[in-house]
């Protein structure tokens, strides 16, 4: 089975979720990184304004990504 997201919303959601997991992942395995370039980490505490150490910020990112799944109503996109 295969899901299009054509919507700018829906791109948008998938990319947030994608910075969710890179940032799981750094929390996980220390010194992975999703990109060579700025970790996941660094790109979520400047773009959202988020503070605290990965954990902290992994958990108000989540948050922020649920209650505006829930806003948008983005309920049929899961990415796990």
């Amino acid at each position: 089975m295969s899901i299009i997201l054509d919507k700018p919303e829906q791109i948008n959601l998938y990319r947030l979720k994608t910075l969710l997991i890179g940032l799981e992942t750094e929390i996980k395995f220390k010194g992975m990184q999703l990109t060579r370039g700025r970790t996941c980490y660094a790109r979520i505490k400047s773009e959202f304004g988020f503070k605290g150490n990965k954990q902290k910020v992994y958990d108000q990112f989540k948050i922020w990504i649920d209650n505006h799944q829930r806003l948008l109503k983005f309920d049929e996109i899961e990415i796990n």
